[in-house]
């Protein structure tokens, strides 16, 4: 595979940005690679800039449900462009988007849109202690909620594929309100709210953690979460960075039949630009700024082309009511086919999988939580990586990440990638 444009590009990207990228896990440092530098994306395919195609599972690590370049969004785009890129002051557009979450997730009854997944977790803490009167928030091992100096405890993929704890820049008087459970651990849970429940704001955690690998809540454990927190009256908080709009609609949320206070998003509201919102309950929200006391601003915030790229991915979803249900098919073939290669090569390996995401862990025991995914051997994976990437499957360059598919990862593509990763292995383990 000839990359001498990407080795380049890299070279000069290192005399310019901190690691020579803008987001640690773009580096491949991970799987022991330089990265490869994309040039454009059509459908399920990247190419790079020295010509290579790939079958791309990353898909901007998650908003590209569509698959790149979509159609009706790439003209809606264009259109919006003609009108000016930002105002700064409200349009339509805000609207349209607004309503398409509020109208289709019952939990939402009022949305503040943002500029990123970091920025609506960081609001809806705010708000969420404005709104109880109390400090502390507990999150779970393993679940990342953006970069905000609070959260930066065991927090996920970024943390766990660099091998730190943390974060130095964090003081700790800052995270000192931040309690860390594990996930799935209902007991845990239980015991630290019996502890310090009416000092406890909110509790946050994905439905689906997606920077671990993929690890689901339990349904035990969700239910809980709910239980616990109306009990105590503190707000559960969502994070659907990931999984809202992908595992269904209405996001995990409506997979676990729970109804939190305030949910996170980002990705696939925005259609691939830059984008984020929080919303939830009319009483809770209702204390944003103007109306309320609780301060946000963004100078972007409804960025026209980012609500115009939003709103008609949604709308393509929620009028194409077979997407779902296509998506799940093609990602349990790539599960059934993953499963029957590790069998075949007596792999030490296993697969979680929820809807169109989907990991696989170099480990033989079950991967439930923080602590057993980091029991996974992530040489064995930086080894995998290479051979795909080699035939021509572009993969997370961590063990840590999400696998996510679009409409346009058909059966074709998913025989090829499966025939990719039988030849990978064969390599390794023959």
């Amino acid at each position: 595979m000839n990359n001498e444009n990407s080795r380049a590009m890299y070279e000069r990207a290192l005399t310019l940005m901190p690691g020579g990228v803008n987001s640690p896990v773009r580096s491949f440092s991970a799987v022991d690679m330089d990265p490869v530098f994309i040039q454009h994306g059509k459908g399920a395919t990247i190419t790079d800039v020295d010509g290579n195609s790939y079958l791309d599972y990353v898909l901007s690590w998650g908003p590209m449900i569509l698959g790149h370049a979509d159609p009706d969004v790439i003209r809606a785009l264009e259109k919006a462009l003609q009108n000016g890129t930002s105002f700064g002051a409200p349009t339509e557009l805000e609207n349209m988007l607004a309503s398409m979450i509020v109208d289709n997730v019952s939990s939402v009854e009022r949305i503040r849109m943002v500029n990123s997944g970091t920025e609506a977790v960081m609001t809806a803490l705010r708000l969420a202690r404005a709104f109880t009167g109390r400090s502390k928030i507990l999150k779970f091992s393993g679940n990342y909620h953006g970069h905000s100096d609070g959260l930066l405890v065991q927090a996920g993929s970024g943390i766990m594929t660099q091998g730190i704890p943390g974060s130095p820049g964090v003081p700790e008087s800052v995270v000192e309100n931040t309690i860390t459970a594990p996930y799935n651990d209902e007991n845990a849970v239980r015991k630290l709210f019996s502890e310090q429940g009416h000092e406890i704001a909110a509790v946050i955690a994905e439905p689906v953690a997606g920077n671990m690998g993929v690890v689901p809540m339990t349904m035990e454990f969700a239910q809980t979460l709910r239980e616990v927190t109306e009990e105590y009256e503190s707000l559960l908080i969502l994070d659907e960075v990931m999984t809202g709009f992908r595992v269904a609609f209405e996001g995990a949320q409506y997979l676990y039949n729970v109804k939190p206070d305030l949910t996170c998003y980002s990705k696939i509201i925005g259609g691939g630009l830059p984008v984020g919102a929080f919303g939830g309950r009319f009483d809770v929200m209702k204390l944003m700024a103007p109306k309320g006391p609780v301060y946000q601003a963004g100078t972007l915030s409804g960025n026209p082309l980012a609500m115009t790229a939003g709103y008609h991915t949604l709308h393509k979803l929620l009028n194409n009511g077979h997407i779902y249900q296509q998506l799940d098919r093609q990602t349990m073939k790539m599960e059934r086919g993953l499963r029957t290669l590790i069998q075949e090569y007596d792999v030490k390996a296993t697969i979680n999988r929820v809807g169109s995401m989907l990991s696989i862990f170099f480990t033989d025991q079950p991967v439930t939580d923080y602590e057993s995914a980091s029991k996974s051997d992530t040489d064995m994976y930086g080894q995998f990586f290479r051979e795909m990437l080699e035939r021509g499957i572009y993969l997370p360059p961590s063990q840590f990440e999400s696998w996510f598919l679009s409409v346009c990862h058909d059966d074709q593509v998913i025989d090829q990638t499966l025939e990719a990763a039988r030849d990978s292995f064969e390599a390794i383990f023959k």
